[in-house]
């Protein structure tokens, strides 16, 4: 078992899940949390199946994610 860390947003037509510090682009989405959640993970189970398990092996682990707002004059 991998413990991965996923983002999950909302968006107005729906929720896209994505996993942090994982090569290559890999995302799942859904109706709910809950289906993006589960499509993203079987999303990531066909990325490793596709290009092995160094897919999950990065030089440098996602220990924590935060989600931060900033303002910028554009």
């Amino acid at each position: 078992m991998t413990e991965i860390k996923v983002i999950v947003e909302k968006h107005p037509d729906g929720y896209v899940a994505y996993p942090l510090g994982c090569k290559g682009i890999v995302v799942g989405q859904g109706d709910t949390y809950d289906e993006a959640l589960a499509d993203v993970k079987s999303a990531i189970r066909f990325h490793v199946e596709s290009f092995g398990s160094d897919v999950l092996n990065t030089d440098t682990p996602v220990l924590e994610a935060f989600v931060a707002e900033t303002r910028i004059a554009v």
